[in-house]
């Protein structure tokens, strides 16, 4: 039996950040998903997370686990093969460092990815947003900060990640006309800004605390802004906003959701998905064809475009009701028969 902690510990600490080089959102990703596996099977196996050999973690105990997550957990199917993908990574690189687990690393990895659901995206019409981008207070630093934060996150269609892990020496201090941004897959781009939302910036960089992290949005205690902490941030605003647009109250506003307001605006304004593909900075266009089915612009051009068939010209008679009576009496007398 192989102790699973030594292991474990070189995939996340070297396997992952020096050897593949992987991002920390991908590496604390990864993290938390053994973490709720090691939970899940500590209870099973009925001893500690530490005590925990490789060769338990056979198939029927991770199909358990990802059972675990969408029903005990509440998760989605995307969230289960985020889990499993975790779990795919480990045993892969687990092949070639215990050639006597090949075997169950091969019937692990062999467990299917399940087909989620491809919904449309939701997004904000432009009242709502504009009501949404309306509702922190600018006598306030927070609001400022707040402000800033919300517009920069619309504007520039920005992740989550990158809107909370964007530093001062991403922007420029002097016009503040442009942003740097390193996205995910480590692809960066420079988006121009609006001029007001390098208005909301420069406010905001005029009251920023001049101590505290490198980042550009501090919290209250001048640490960095957290992901859950701009959560928090915006649903405290879609709820004032809702007073103003009670159509916002309806739909479920997170963080990604403004990327896809911010997608569907720059499609509906441009007309040209690879405009869209490279300001959100996809890797294909693959990525961006979700915003096409939830335009309806292209299917009513598409509708407008073709010739409906024709139909052949009538008018309705109704039955003579003598005639309908005598047809009724002949069936039942055929039923009599």
């Amino acid at each position: 039996m192989t102790a699973l902690a030594p292991h474990l510990t070189a995939f996340l600490r070297e396997h992952l950040p020096h050897e593949r080089r992987a991002s920390p959102h991908t590496c604390a990703a990864y993290a938390y998903s053994f973490q709720l596996l090691l939970c899940v099977a500590a209870a099973r196996l009925r001893t500690a997370p530490s005590g925990i050999e490789i060769e338990q973690l056979d198939p029927p105990l991770i199909l358990s686990f990802l059972e675990h997550i969408e029903e005990g957990r509440g998760n989605s199917a995307r969230t289960r093969n985020v889990r499993l993908a975790a779990i795919k990574a480990f045993f892969r690189f687990l092949e070639y460092r215990l050639p006597s687990c090949l075997d169950q690393a091969r019937r692990i990895r062999a467990i299917p990815m399940k087909k989620v659901d491809e919904a449309l995206v939701s997004h904000l019409s432009r009242d709502e947003m504009q009501a949404l981008l309306d509702a922190p207070d600018p006598r306030r630093v927070s609001g400022i900060r707040d402000r800033a934060m919300l517009h920069l996150a619309f504007a520039a269609g920005l992740r989550v990640s990158e809107l909370v892990s964007l530093r001062i020496d991403q922007i420029d201090r002097q016009t503040v006309a442009s942003i740097h941004v390193m996205g995910k897959g480590r692809r960066e781009r420079v988006l121009p800004l609006w001029k007001e939302t390098a208005a909301a910036l420069k406010a905001w960089l005029a009251v920023r605390p001049a101590s505290g992290d490198a980042e550009l949005f501090l919290n209250a205690t001048g640490r960095a802004m957290t992901r859950s902490g701009f959560e928090y941030i915006l649903a405290k605003h879609v709820a004032i906003a809702a007073r103003k647009q009670p159509s916002i109250a309806d739909k479920r506003v997170t963080p990604h959701v403004l990327r896809h307001t911010c997608a569907m605006h720059t499609l509906q304004a441009t007309r040209d998905v690879r405009k869209v593909s490279l300001w959100l900075g996809h890797a294909s266009l693959q990525s961006t064809e979700i915003y096409l089915r939830a335009d309806p612009t292209e299917k009513l051009e598409a509708l407008a475009a073709m010739v409906p068939p024709s139909l052949k010209p009538g008018r309705f008679r109704a039955p003579d009701k003598l005639l309908a009576m005598l047809k009724s009496v002949s069936r039942s007398a055929d039923y009599v028969e």
